[in-house]
């Protein structure tokens, strides 16, 4: 096992440094996360793209749990993980940021918003789906008390959170700033994701194929472990306390 002082030396050392987070990294918040047993999927109907589309009910459940997580995501602040990625951008050695969260808290930690690739969206705006026009989620989250499926102003479209929902595609820019980001960096550090979804689990691939050091830093295991040049499974809170002092 890599001990914690070498981890905290590449970070010093690198100086284009990718992060890649997913949703553990946003639980010290009090954001839960969605595959354990009281995380998100286990409280809530899995409401799919297309059924969104399609189907009026569906979209009246899926407005009535998104405007019941909302507050809590909204008023959630960054954890010592978050600020460790907005104080390495403020020192000039970030050179993206890669997050399959949709909670925000990057942002609100500092890091420049022009370096954080959002895989799945985020979900402080409702963007209609037939003409682009959005609006903020609280106004969104306001109107869902009297019109339970909110539609556009603007053009009568379907409103919806501007998230990545289940059998809706990636943004193929995104994907496209990911894989260039992973292909260019000296360290890739990847923070509370299980590494099982694709195609995002490739980016941890594709920076060490291009000579890139990889950290892990996960409650539990994930299937790039053996491929990791270090491993720090515990909990992030703590791991990322220990790093900042190292």
């Amino acid at each position: 096992m890599v001990p914690l002082t070498d981890v905290a030396e590449w970070i010093r050392e690198s100086r284009k440094i990718v992060g890649f987070t997913g949703a553990g990294i946003s639980t010290n918040s009090g954001i839960p996360d969605f595959r354990s047993p009281g995380g998100v999927w286990a409280k809530n109907k899995t409401i799919m793209f297309q059924d969104f589309v399609d189907n009026y009910e569906d979209r009246v459940t899926y407005w009535q749990q998104k405007a019941a997580i909302w507050p809590d995501m909204r008023d959630a602040s960054p954890n010592n993980a978050h600020l460790f990625f907005a104080e390495l951008d403020r020192a000039g050695n970030l050179m993206g940021l890669i997050t399959q969260n949709i909670d925000g808290l990057h942002e609100r930690s500092g890091v420049d918003m022009e370096k954080i690739v959002r895989l799945h969206g985020w979900m402080g705006e409702a963007v209609c789906l037939s003409c682009g026009a959005g609006i903020s989620m609280d106004e969104a989250c306001d109107r869902v008390r009297h019109e339970p499926a909110p539609v556009c102003d603007q053009c009568g479209g379907l409103l919806k959170p501007a998230t990545i929902s289940f059998g809706q595609r990636l943004r193929e820019s995104d994907l496209n700033r990911a894989a260039a980001l992973s292909a260019k960096c000296d360290l890739f550090i990847v923070v509370g994701s299980s590494l099982v979804v694709q195609p995002a689990a490739g980016f941890p691939e594709i920076a060490k194929k291009n000579k890139a050091r990889l950290v892990i830093v996960n409650n539990a295991a994930t299937p790039l472990d053996s491929l990791a040049d270090a491993v720090i499974r515990e909990d992030i809170g703590v791991a990322f306390e220990r790093l900042m002092a190292s």
